[in-house]
């Protein structure tokens, strides 16, 4: 019975000190929880916005501080930026004992709990896709509490920002794209934004790939009238330069695209002889360029750009050289026929004066036949004089539009106009596309400054 009594007594006693020790642990929660609701009045509503003077707003200072910028889309235009945001404003409604210090300090850091029982300013990204603090464990916020009542607010963010971008001059685009910072739903009369003294910070060791982070930022303040909320609404604005580099375009388009224009001249060098390799180097720099500019990551948009002007340059330069030796063939060809139907013809009219048919004497200038009249006496009666005009009509020989061979005055050299187009387009050609590079370059130049 004794022993009954001792173990019901050593479960009450442990049963109570759990209790206790529960109790004074959730009365410790409480008070570390419950301490800093020292600072808020029992009157304090935070629905309510800080008193101000009469018609004034309250002032919230905000400020940027930009960890990095990737992924800039140019499919989608848009950007992503990860950054440290901070508010401050005064709140001063706030009682604060001098206990909450510590010593040396004029500030204490608050529980991000804590800040939902005070009253907070509601501003938002106006042209985000997507706008969220970062969180590992919990999220990453902060507020501060000064003693001369000034609260402060910090969050890591990170943002999916619109921009509406335009690639006229690409590859040497600039694209301004900016940040719309605005209160959602306190208008200008109640809250107005501005930005701080530091304003607009970019991380020292922040490197984009394609861009140039252009300095310094544009900063505004401004009053933009909402439709949709009726009314005027504080707005913050940053403006970020993004100027792209043009060595990738350099390396990767303009010099190997200048380098197979350069290509296809050699075909004026070949001659007709080597008609299966002019073809094949000229088809293959037309091929090669038309993959070359497919596969390039090109914006796809429905204007001309830049870059399309310097495709359409070195493919018509490509295309004018292949419709050049269509063009040589064409006159080599009309000149073989003209060179092959003479050796037929002479054997045939030596033949006849020799029979004593026909008086002719040719004169041959240049290839070409020219006959003159001569007297003939017929022999046997059923023969017609061809002194004069009684004789008949001679078939006219066809003569061609283009001379496809004649002979220098000066040097007595025949010249065949096949070749002579094949020695002009060795210098007409490389000539053009100088003057083409020469014109695109300063003006792209000029424009994009």
């Amino acid at each position: 019975m004794l022993d009954k009594f001792n173990t019901n007594a050593f479960i009450s006693f442990g049963l109570g000190f759990i209790l206790m020790w529960l109790s004074e642990a959730t009365e410790a929660h409480v008070n570390y929880t419950a301490k800093p609701r020292v600072v808020l009045p029992p009157n304090y509503v935070k629905e309510i916005r800080p008193p101000s003077k009469k018609g004034s707003p309250v002032i919230v200072d905000f400020s940027i501080f930009v960890v990095d910028i990737n992924s800039i889309n140019v499919e989608d235009m848009d950007f992503r930026v990860d950054m440290f945001i901070h508010q401050r404003w005064h709140e001063s409604r706030l009682e604060i004992p001098d206990d909450i210090f510590e010593e040396g300090d004029d500030y204490v850091t608050l529980l991000p709990e804590v800040f939902e029982n005070f009253w907070q300013p509601d501003p938002y990204f106006l042209n985000s896709k997507i706008a969220e603090i970062a969180t590992l464990t919990h999220k990453f916020t902060s507020v501060t509490l000064y003693k001369n009542k000034t609260v402060r607010y910090a969050a890591r963010m990170h943002a999916i920002i619109a921009c509406q971008m335009e690639f006229q001059l690409y590859p040497m685009d600039i694209q301004v794209c900016p940040i719309y910072i605005e209160s959602f739903s306190s208008n200008n009369q109640k809250v107005k934004l501005r930005w701080s003294d530091s304003g607009v910070t970019l991380n020292p060791e922040l490197k984009l790939l394609q861009y140039n982070l252009g300095q310094p930022l544009e900063l505004e303040e401004s009053d933009g009238y909402m439709p949709e909320k009726v009314g005027n609404f504080s707005r913050l604005t940053v403006y970020f330069r993004f100027e792209r580099q043009i060595g990738h375009h350099l390396i990767q388009t303009f010099a190997p695209s200048s380098l197979v224009v350069m290509l296809s001249w050699f075909s004026f060098w070949l001659g007709l002889d080597a008609i299966p390799g002019r073809v094949t180097l000229l088809v293959t720099c037309m091929l090669t360029l038309v993959t070359m500019f497919t596969g390039a990551d090109i914006p796809p948009v429905a204007y001309v750009k830049a870059l399309d002007l310097w495709m359409a340059g070195c493919m018509l330069s490509v295309f004018a050289a292949l419709a050049e030796f269509v063009v040589v063939k064409v006159l080599d060809v009309q000149y073989q026929y003209q060179v092959n139907r003479i050796p037929k013809v002479l054997p045939m009219r030596i033949s006849n004066m020799e029979k004593g048919q026909c008086a002719t004497v040719a004169s041959w200038e240049g290839g070409a036949v020219r006959s003159r009249k001569a007297t003939q006496t017929p022999t046997t009666p059923g023969q017609t004089s061809l002194q004069g005009n009684g004789g008949p009509p001679k078939p006219a020989r066809r003569q061609s539009l283009l001379s496809v061979a004649w002979t220098d005055t000066d040097t007595g050299v025949e010249k065949i106009m096949w070749r002579e187009i094949d020695k002009v387009s060795r210098a007409v050609f490389p000539i053009l596309f100088f003057v083409f590079v020469l014109l695109y370059w300063p003006i792209l130049l000029m424009k994009s400054s």
